[in-house]
């Protein structure tokens, strides 16, 4: 299934991983008011997707040598002109997007094959798993325009620290790839070449878990991260594994960890069928 638009395109394959692409490489995918409103509509879908267990994984990526420039200069030239109450919708939609982006519930990759300046490096922040190749670099440009990385800073804080975050948002510096990885914004570094190939591998090893299990977890970090040390972070994570271990994919993930056998989501199976084969994994 292929959703096709002028800026964005979206294609939800056959295992349930949606493959959704910036489809702007003449502006080296910079961002838009229209970019921006068509990211968010397809998050909407792919939202309502992952919570019925349609969409497992969301690979976001891009066309083209850059993966975003950030902001587009002719969506700066016409800002020049609105007012705060444009300018605060405006804000409000790029806002939208990261959260919607962050709280996806489902496992989320992002393919970064060459610049993520301003907006792009908060893209990378909100997903799960940021693989990039040997040129990719990464930047926090803003204040050199006279603006500042406002809408995205939770995201890349959360992402590099506070420290880091004071010293790259402040100076405008260009951070290569081994940086970003050191920082921890970046997860695997790999060749121009081979950056599909990994991508790939990871979306394989995350189509291995469960799907409950994988949203439940990662709703479940989101909590942990706010309020770690509360009685009802606690009392939370309890329920959860308890919740889990009496699901029926709970039970055939058990099941099959001690038949050793494959589990029913590895095989395109229902999990609460238990007429499963006995043939082990390869």
């Amino acid at each position: 299934m292929t959703d096709t638009t002028s800026f964005a395109k979206l294609r939800i394959d056959p295992r349930g991983v949606a493959w959704l692409t910036l489809d702007k490489p003449d502006v080296h995918n910079a961002f838009d008011d229209a970019l921006i409103g068509e990211l968010n509509a397809h998050l909407d879908r792919l939202h309502d997707a992952a919570e019925r267990g349609e969409v497992r994984v969301v690979v976001l990526g891009s066309e083209g040598k850059h993966f975003s420039a950030g902001a587009d200069l002719n969506w700066m030239k016409r800002m020049v002109d609105y007012g705060f109450d444009a300018n605060l919708d405006d804000s409000r939609q790029l806002s939208r997007l990261m959260q919607r982006l962050d709280t996806l519930p489902c496992p989320t990759v992002c393919r970064v094959q060459g610049a993520a300046y301003g907006g792009a490096v908060g893209l990378a922040a909100c997903c799960d798993l940021v693989i990039a190749s040997e040129a990719a670099r990464f930047c926090l440009s803003e204040v050199r325009i006279g603006l500042s990385p406002a809408v995205i800073s939770p995201y890349v804080l959360r992402a590099i620290g506070q420290r880091q975050m004071r010293r790259y948002a402040l100076t405008a510096e260009v951070m290569d790839v081994t940086t970003a990885q050191t920082l921890g914004l970046v997860h695997e570094v790999t060749g121009k070449q081979e950056l599909d190939e990994r991508v790939a591998v990871y979306v394989d090893t995350l189509l291995d878990a469960s799907p409950q299990a994988s949203r439940a977890t990662k709703a479940l970090l989101a909590e942990v991260a706010r309020e770690p040390d509360s009685n009802a972070t606690c009392e939370r994570c309890c329920r959860t594994i308890s919740e889990l271990r009496v699901s029926d994919e709970g039970q055939e993930g058990l099941a099959a960890f001690f038949d050793k056998r494959a589990p029913a989501w590895q095989r395109g199976g229902d999990p609460s069928d238990d007429s499963h084969d006995k043939e082990p994994r390869s």
